[in-house]
């Protein structure tokens, strides 16, 4: 069985931002039927990312598409998204790294994620790492932790 293919942690930072980078090569991924699980540019720390830039996803994800490098795309970012501060962009990088369930249907979601990634594993949710982020869980997840 072949070792699944992830994109980069959420925790890679592109141009300061975090989750940048994984967003391309969720896309990137998703397009060449490399992946199919991954909740996708609507939803989650991929609809926090655009809303943050002020970008729209879908142009972003044409230009993905279109094989620009990170590089372009992050030029791209930043001519066509607002223009936040490198201040503004290390303290939501930070937050987003940090941030966990907010709610009790946030802890329930995390929970089950947890549950999940045991499942996979074999093991016990006991025996996983504590984790207390949602970056965490990605990393727990695809096998960085």
């Amino acid at each position: 069985m072949s070792q699944p293919l992830y994109p980069r942690s959420p925790k890679v930072l592109l141009g300061g931002i975090a989750h940048l980078g994984r967003f391309i090569d969720k896309i990137r991924l998703r397009d060449a039927g490399q992946i199919q699980d991954y909740n996708y540019i609507t939803v989650g720390f991929d609809k926090y990312l655009a809303d943050f830039l002020g970008i729209d996803a879908k142009a972003f994800e044409q230009r993905v598409l279109a094989g620009e490098t990170d590089e372009e795309l992050l030029t791209w970012v930043k001519a066509n998204g607002r223009k936040p501060s490198d201040q503004e962009i290390t303290q939501w990088s930070q937050g987003l790294l940090v941030s966990g369930p907010k709610d009790e249907a946030g802890r329930q979601r995390f929970h089950g994620r947890l549950k999940d990634i045991a499942i996979k594993r074999g093991v016990a949710v006991s025996s996983l790492p504590s984790v207390t982020t949602w970056a965490d869980v990605i990393e727990l997840d695809e096998g960085r932790m």
